[in-house]
């Protein structure tokens, strides 16, 4: 029976995502509303929603603040508490005039590190007194979950101060052995920039930037690491090279050179990741390329042969490192993922299949 689009409550809503596990919920006008289980969108049976649907469920949940952003500016983002059950964040769009809303769900449980599946050597990089450690990867790829379940081990295991700078807050952190601060971008701070420069004054041990999103957020927060915080950050880009090449390319090229010294001293690791669906069991299975800064690859940083580090992570297993080809093809011996998405995401497509028509190979024998 289809569902009038009238009769549909965002309280409803919000209770399927929670109870279908699914990530996000899409609220747009012309479709019915989408929710994303295990990376595939799945439509509601109900009407199309109309314009006045999804004005309805956009002022059902925000407030009167961000109301007068989406019409100023044409859209808004905060984090919206469903009782007690759940988090979310929301993100208000206009397109073709009319209202969108998409809603993601924040999981309530933290993950360990060894259930995101990364390696016991990351956990190293938590104690350490200074430095940057960026977590990369497309919108999506579960970088905020893994910042979050690194913060927890922190909060729960080392008596710092904790400051997280979000936009908007997703996961909630009560004070355990730290002392753990969060302030929230439009609602506690104006910017990343300004939150970071007041950040140096607040007795800061440990600094989580939510997003480097511009010049000026990227200079604070190696100023903060050179200055003897440990900084975790965010960045949209896959693989440690291009990570590194994208933080040194953001700056005028009269101080590339500078960037790069900074850089090659203060770089503790890079983390790149991809959320893929499963083949195995229902839900999706993290692949990560993972750099951490020896000094082979801080030398490789400051020289500029940033096209070298793949064959240093390659080599670098003991330290933890492996490339995201590697991951893939572990997960893809494992049942875990598909052919088709080892081959679409990896790298280097025809060194894969050679390692694949090896492996083959050996099992005939």
């Amino acid at each position: 029976m289809t569902l009038k689009a009238a009769d549909i409550s965002v309280s409803d809503l919000l209770q399927l995502v929670v109870d279908e596990g699914a990530s996000d919920l899409h609220l747009a006008v012309g479709v019915p509303p989408v929710l994303r289980i295990h990376g595939n969108l799945q439509p509601l049976d109900s009407e199309l929603l109309r314009p006045e649907d999804t004005e309805r469920f956009m002022k059902s949940i925000t407030s009167e603040e961000h109301q007068q952003r989406v019409r100023e500016h044409g859209g808004t983002d905060f984090g919206f508490g469903f009782g007690t059950t759940a988090r979310f964040r929301v993100s208000v769009l206009r397109q073709k005039g009319c209202l969108g809303l998409v809603l993601r769900l924040i999981p309530s449980k933290l993950l360990t590190l060894e259930e995101i599946g990364l390696p016991a050597q990351i956990k190293d990089l938590l104690y350490r007194p200074r430095g940057i450690v960026l977590v990369t990867g497309p919108t999506g790829s579960g970088k905020t979950t893994t910042l979050a379940s690194m913060i927890n081990v922190i909060n729960t295991e080392r008596d710092c101060h904790v400051i997280t700078v979000e936009d908007p807050i997703e996961y909630y952190h009560i004070h355990k052995k730290s002392v753990v601060t969060q302030r929230e971008i439009g609602v506690d701070v104006p910017s990343f920039k300004e939150a970071l420069r007041r950040g140096l004054r607040q007795d800061p041990d440990v600094i989580l930037v939510g997003e480097m999103r511009d010049l000026e957020t990227m200079e604070a927060a190696i100023t903060a690491a050179e200055t003897g915080h440990l900084v975790f950050a965010t960045l949209h880009t896959t693989g440690a090279a291009r990570t590194v090449d994208r933080i040194v390319d953001a700056f005028p090229s009269d101080q590339q050179e500078q960037i790069r010294t900074q850089l090659s001293s203060t770089m503790q690791a890079v983390i790149s990741q991809l959320l893929l669906p499963r083949t195995d069991k229902q839900g999706r299975v993290a692949a990560f390329e993972i750099m951490i800064a020896t000094p082979s690859i801080r030398s490789l940083i400051r020289d500029n042969k940033t096209f070298r580090i793949t064959s240093d992570i390659q080599t670098g297993a003991r330290f933890g490192m492996v490339t995201m080809d590697a991951s893939l093809l572990g997960l893809f011996e494992q049942g875990a993922i598909s052919y088709e998405e080892l081959i679409t995401k990896c790298q280097d497509s025809e060194g894969i299949a050679q390692k694949l028509a090896e492996i083959q190979g050996h099992k005939r024998r």
